[in-house]
Parts: C-alpha cells; structure tokens; sequence
C-alpha cells in the first residue's frame, strides 16, 4: 500500500487537452518567463486545483528530444503541485536552452507560478472593478 501522504500522481483531470481551453488561456495575455520556460495562465475553469498544458514545438528538434522535454515539465509540474497555486489553469512552454534538467524545470515553474498567480489575481480584481463602474 502506498502512504496517502506521498501520493503525488497526475491524475488526467489537472491535464489540459483542448484548443479552447489552450486559446483561452493565450487570450487572457497573462504571462511569465525565465530562461528554461515560459508560462501562460489564466483563471482556472475546474475547482480542483492548478491544471496545466504542454505546448513544444518542433523548434526543439526531433520526437524524441520533444518527448523528452514534455516528460520533464510533466514530472516537475506532478512534484511542484502540492506547492503551486491553486485555482489556474497554466500552459508550460519550454524555452530552446541547452538541455535543461528537471531540477531547472521544477524551479522555474515554481518561481513563476507564484509570479502568474500575482498577475492573474491582479487582472481578475481589475475586471470584477470595471463591471461595478
């Protein structure tokens, strides 16, 4: 048996999967970059918790260096989620950097979760001001 307290799997409910809800996101223009990856959010839809996509593109080279990026974002998003923000949805786009590791990965995401988050909170208060007006 496994202990509760450890369980970090990624269930399919925190992946995003479909172009609205990626166009949503890229719509809302709140963002955040570093020099391993940029990250796009919005409010998130579902109340569970942060959901996020991967979006690599062919710039990054071959399949299997694709894949393997996407492997990494999904490990460090699956052992940052207990310490992310919740309530956003986010869309991870790694930056063309010399074969980043996990350890980068994991500290970026963090740092700009949190800084999306800031942004993200900001822009929904300005919109909930503008509509009382």
């Amino acid at each position: 048996m496994t202990n509760p307290a450890c369980d970090h799997r990624l269930p399919a409910w925190r992946r995003l999967r479909h172009q609205r809800d990626f166009d949503r996101i890229y719509a809302a223009g709140c963002r955040a970059s570093d020099s391993s990856l940029l990250v796009f959010a919005d409010v998130g839809l579902d109340c569970r918790g942060t959901r996020f996509g991967l979006s690599v593109s062919k710039k990054h080279g071959n399949a299997v260096s694709r894949n393997r990026l996407k492997r990494l974002l999904r490990e460090a998003f699956r052992l940052q989620q207990p310490d992310l923000p919740g309530g956003l949805d986010l869309v991870l786009i790694p930056r063309q950097a010399s074969d980043p590791t996990l350890e980068q990965f994991q500290a970026s995401l963090l740092k700009l979760a949190s800084k999306v988050s800031g942004l993200v909170l900001g822009l929904v208060s300005g919109r909930e001001s503008e509509g009382s007006r």
